[in-house]
């Protein structure tokens, strides 16, 4: 991210102007260690206060081995180095976290750090925490900064974890917190490391478990460790507002509440600043300064019930001028993490736009501390990750992602779909059904397609954005109702969609057709090979004989072996061998350059298809083969041709003409007989190269443009060289329908009188 390349003069302009905005509670610095441990007293009743039910002699128990186990260990602070699993543990009593997240929080670093075991452990504590405490041990020796396949691979390890048991994601992040906590005392060298690590990983998916005090923590810890100055001058400018309108926040808080109990409903109002991290990301993104940012700090009203919210949402609506555009229902229809409120800005008293997020209690908890608001200490609920399926769309996501694994091809391909979906905000549409398909903001409906099934959007040919017809790019809002139409004809979507595409699922799934594709167009090519070969040879041919001699082609499947074949990676007459060891290949016998015209001039006169089964037939660039044409000259119809097999390319088709065809003359096993095979009614054009040579005077290739226009032919490509003064020299890229049009076009030029000569190139 770019937060932090502004320099201070930059950050001092774009915020010289202050706006108004009250004061709220942040960290202004990374927080210093704390000088008084917590003792076993503190932690069992800090955990009792919770859950009077609590395991008092666990607890003990595992304050007491973790101590221990630590000893005389110190970290970089010179403190004991127990005071860190302490304040992990202090962290996620915060969250009112179950004893088994408590314990394996106390003990999260005795595997890595001291002499205990998994096994030590499990007998001690049981197998539950001995697990927890082996998946953070794992995590630990992670490294999510680092080359992009590395990071990828890291990056699936932390999320196979967490998703096993989303217990050790919230130990995690607290240990994440502590060490950004005090991440003054950490050598200078691996604090940017650390603090782009954070905010890269750690605080996006604290995000994304709906844990925004969290990550909002986590952000404003890594933005002063990444952009000290750009950190101070926004605290200042906060600073400076809040002093400036002390007055003007309680008068907005009375005013509201005394709004709502004049209508008879009970609320909690108070005000909440945005972080230092959040401001700047937001003039950053939008490219205004500081002056100009209307939401700085918001209200919340904490209602009692769903239906207290609509009510006072009627009431704050009929007491102040609402700004368009700037409601939204997440009660109706919640975020992907659980996020559930009600937003919407009005003009309140002094002309302030006031930002309200009307929720319930429970909502309120959730917004703060996402999946662990969830009830982790209730018991007869089965396993926390079990409750978490039933409960958390936040944890589904989780497991959308980890299922995301067994379709990526490679590492990096699951690192962008996951990064991707870490960081965008998004948008709500809908499928004809009334289906919600959640979205990154900027989707579109190729990504809508493929977010319905992979199979929707490998066959999407067009489609319908609130029943009007609409082109598959179009960018989606919030709400709109998506229909895609499909056609059974298109099984592989155009390589083109995937610069399309937005989401990490879309471009992965079209990499993956287009991959699909293209070997089935190898394959196809070799089965057709094979088949050539065995008809000339007089063999039989038959799918349950290769596959039994796979083991000898080295091959998994028959597919394989003709997708090989057809790259060029294995020759016909080798599968031939495997399959007949007593197949011997006839070559021809070379002489010399007469005797090699043998090979060509089999195609003097190209048989009818019908009467030839060994001939490949040749439909151009669009077929179901991997074709291409000669790059010197190409290749149109009407033109004797023969094909080249290209390792890894497929077939390059020559006029039998062309001199480049000496280069093969000692490969014959890459010579194949080909033929046009045209479809009159659906013309199509093929290239050829011609060279003009023109007399150079105005006007003179604006002619030769003119002639081949009124031709119907198309310029692909010109380039010009000076012969001699008198004359220019012009190598022109043709695409035309067949030889007699390239015919007529040359005729045409050379009856030109600035033309002095034409002639076609054979590449």
């Amino acid at each position: 991210m770019a937060y932090w390349r502004r320099n201070s003069r930059q950050m001092q302009a774009a915020t010289g102007q202050v706006a108004v905005a009250p004061t709220s509670p942040v960290a202004e610095k990374p927080k210093s260690p704390r000088s008084r441990m917590m003792r076993q007293y503190d932690l069992v009743e800090r955990v009792r206060s919770y859950n009077p039910d609590t395991d008092e002699d666990l607890l003990n128990r595992a304050y007491v081995y973790a101590m221990k186990a630590h000893g005389t260990q110190t970290r970089a602070s010179g403190d004991p180095y127990f005071s860190h699993p302490l304040e992990v543990a202090a962290i996620l009593t915060n969250l009112k976290l179950d004893d088994a997240t408590i314990v394996a929080a106390l003990l999260h670093d005795t595997i890595e750090d001291t002499e205990a075991t998994r096994a030590e452990i499990d007998n001690i504590f049981g197998h539950e925490i001995g697990a927890l405490v082996e998946g953070l041990t794992k995590l630990k020796r992670l490294e999510l900064v680092s080359r992009e396949a590395k990071q990828a691979e890291n990056l699936r390890k932390l999320l196979l974890a967490i998703a096993d048991d989303v217990r050790v994601l919230l130990i995690k992040l607290a240990d994440r917190l502590h060490n950004m906590r005090t991440l003054e005392f950490v050598p200078h060298a691996s604090r940017r490391r650390i603090a782009e690590e954070t905010l890269d990983i750690y605080a996006p998916l604290a995000g994304r478990m709906g844990m925004q005090e969290m990550r909002e923590e986590l952000e404003d810890l890594s933005f002063h460790t990444l952009d000290p100055e750009a950190y101070a001058v926004v605290m200042q400018r906060l600073d400076a507002l809040a002093e400036r309108n002390r007055n003007l926040i309680g008068e907005i808080e009375s005013q509201l509440s005394k709004n709502l109990q004049k209508n008879g409903i009970t609320a909690r109002v108070y005000g909440r600043r945005k972080q230092p991290f959040s401001i700047w990301t937001k003039m950053e993104r939008k490219s205004v300064g500081f002056e100009q940012l209307s939401d700085i700090f918001g209200f919340r009203v904490v209602m009692p019930d769903v239906e207290a919210c609509y009510r006072a949402l009627g009431v704050v609506h009929t007491t102040w001028p609402v700004v368009p555009g700037r409601f939204k229902d997440y009660i109706s229809t919640p975020k992907q993490n659980d996020y559930r409120s009600i937003h919407t800005t009005v003009i309140g008293p002094g002309n302030q736009r006031v930002e309200l997020q009307i929720r319930t209690e429970e909502m309120n908890q959730i917004a703060e501390f996402g999946i662990a608001a969830h009830a982790f200490y209730k018991d007869g609920m089965g396993s926390p990750t079990e409750r978490l399926k039933h409960e958390s769309n936040a944890f589904a996501w989780l497991r959308h992602t980890v299922g995301i694994l067994s379709e990526s091809a490679n590492p990096e391909e699951f690192l962008e779909h996951t990064k991707l979906e870490l960081f965008h905000d998004q948008v709500f549409c809908f499928t004809p059904k009334g289906k919600l398909i959640a979205l990154p903001r900027q989707a579109n409906v190729i990504d809508f397609a493929y977010a319905v099934h992979t199979d929707v959007g490998n066959s999407a040919v067009g489609c319908k954005i609130n029943g009007k017809f609409a082109p598959l790019s179009s960018e989606l809002q919030n709400g709109d109702e998506v229909e895609v139409l499909t056609s059974v004809a298109q099984s592989a979507p155009p390589s083109a969609w995937e610069s399309l595409a937005v989401t990490g699922k879309a471009r992965a799934a079209i990499r993956r057709a287009t991959r699909t594709a293209v070997r089935d167009q190898y394959a196809g090519l070799g089965r057709r090979i094979i088949d050539r070969l065995f008809a000339r040879a007089k063999i039989e041919y038959a799918d349950d004989k290769l596959k039994g001699a796979l083991p000898r082609l080295a091959r998994a499947s028959i597919e394989d072996v003709m997708a090989s074949v057809g790259r060029g990676e294995l020759k016909a007459s080798d599968v031939a061998r495997a399959m007949y060891p007593d197949y011997k290949e006839e070559r021809m016998v070379r002489y010399g350059a007469k005797k090699s015209l043998a090979v060509k001039l089999k195609l003097k006169s190209p048989p009818h298809p019908a009467r030839s089964t060994s001939v490949i037939p040749v439909r151009g660039i669009n077929s179901d083969l991997p074709v291409k044409f000669a790059p010197n000259g190409g290749a149109v119809p009407g033109d004797r041709i023969v094909g080249i097999v290209t390792p890894g390319e497929g077939i390059t088709i020559y006029p039998i003409q062309s001199p480049a065809l000496k280069d093969f003359e000692e490969e014959p096993e890459r010579w194949l007989d080909v033929r046009w095979d045209i479809d009159e009614t659906m013309p199509q054009r093929f290239p050829a190269r011609i060279l003009v040579h023109n007399v150079n005077e105005p006007g003179s290739l604006a002619q030769v443009a003119t002639v081949i226009a009124e031709h119907d032919g198309n310029i692909d490509n010109i380039s010009m060289s000076r012969r001699s003064p008198d004359f220019t020299e012009l190598t022109i890229d043709l695409e035309v329908y067949d030889l007699k049009h390239l015919s007529a076009i040359i005729a045409q030029l050379r009856a030109k009188a600035v033309v002095a000569k034409v002639e076609r190139v054979n590449g």
